[in-house]
């Protein structure tokens, strides 16, 4: 499928002026575009302005909750549960790494549960959060939403979704290190930009209705049978029993919802639960012996014969930084994305008026002419 082009401060512009439309605060607004573009420049579509058209549709039926402030619910100094009340994820999440963040420096360590927060977006975008702030975080992150998506090892059916783990990890002056996948084979996201594109999904990530692998992402948005296949998880065994343990500590520890029929009520609603460790790595050893070593032991694995195929040996965080570099004048979105983002902003404007704010107009407007040149 064709794709157009936008420049990041235009599409920036445009989710603050979608968001500021809907009613969203300034703040809030500007967190949302700061975090969906900053996806989009990742190289992560899956997790940008393409998922505005689900906050839209959660947002006019009443599930995502604007200009929210998180309730601290439970707190014992260095670890403590915070309720994001159902509020716009990258506005309420950025609220509550903040009070780890601050625990963190004061006591040196916080365990942090965020409970009923509308979806958060990259978890990487919170671990970056607290590297900014020096200190190192490990997050486990459970996805409650319909339908579920994701098949348990040896299932044919799906039992929950896609549950993140993120680790972030500081290091001075050199590129921090940062641990950010799906615990499904592909996150959903990227089945929705392959659907959208028209294009398949790598091989052994997905199961149709029948339980038999694919490469089709019809199966999961447009299924044959009207009844939707699944997501393997990655690694087999592995990838699912980290899935199980991510819904287990962000979700049922913390108070949350877990992915199982009794909770999943909402109709287009994704609610995240997050489990979050943030600790200052100088109180646990010498931060110039850890860069020291670090650093070392980077270049040591750096430094192996590549294969063929591979032009070098990429640390996490280095695919993300490349895309970044990249993109900066940039951004691809892919036509039928466009189509629905344009849609979304109708269905604002036709809500909304100007009551809180101008409507934003169609984003593809805003887009490089097809065919121009860089």
């Amino acid at each position: 499928m064709a794709e157009r082009s936008i420049a990041p401060g235009a599409l920036h512009d445009w989710t603050v002026a979608l968001w500021r439309c809907a009613g969203s605060s300034e703040d809030e607004a500007r967190q949302t575009a700061d975090h969906l573009v900053g996806a989009n420049l990742s190289g992560h579509d899956s997790h940008g302005v393409g998922m505005v058209p689900r906050y839209v549709q959660s947002f006019l039926n009443g599930e995502l909750q604007l200009n929210q402030h998180v309730d601290v619910v439970l707190d014992n100094g260095t670890m403590l549960t915070v309720d994001g009340r159902r509020g716009m994820g990258q506005a309420v999440t950025h609220q509550a790494m903040a009070i780890a963040i601050e625990r963190a420096r004061e006591h040196g360590v916080c365990v942090m549960g965020l409970r009923n927060s509308h979806h958060l977006g990259r978890v990487g975008h919170w671990a970056q959060q607290a590297i900014d702030a020096g200190l190192v975080s490990i997050h486990f992150t459970n996805v409650a939403s319909k339908p579920v998506s994701v098949a348990p090892h040896g299932g044919a059916e799906a039992r929950f979704i896609t549950n993140p783990f993120t680790v972030g990890i500081p290091r001075g002056e050199a590129p921090p290190i940062l641990l950010d996948f799906a615990t499904s084979s592909i996150a959903m996201g990227k089945v929705r930009v392959a659907f959208n594109k028209k294009t398949q999904v790598p091989p052994e990530s997905l199961l149709d209705s029948n339980g038999q692998v694919t490469r089709d992402p019809g199966a999961i948005f447009a299924p044959a049978t009207g009844k939707t296949g699944a997501l393997l998880p990655f690694a087999g065994h592995k990838g699912y029993a980290l899935a199980v343990v991510c819904e287990l500590l962000a979700a049922a520890l913390t108070g949350g919802t877990t992915c199982q029929p009794d909770n999943l009520t909402m109709t287009y609603g994704v609610w995240n639960n997050m489990l979050a460790i943030v600790f200052d790595p100088a109180r646990i050893g010498s931060n110039q012996a850890f860069e020291q070593e670090a650093r070392k032991f980077v270049e040591w694995v750096q430094s192996a014969r590549t294969r063929d195929g591979f032009d070098a040996i990429l640390m996490p965080g280095d695919p993300e930084r490349a895309s970044a570099r990249e993109r900066a004048a940039w951004i691809p979105i892919d036509d039928g994305t466009m189509a629905q983002l344009d849609a979304a902003a109708q269905a604002i404007a036709e809500r909304m008026g100007d009551r809180h704010a101008p409507p934003p107009g169609p984003l593809s407007a805003r887009c490089r002419p097809a065919g121009a040149q860089a």
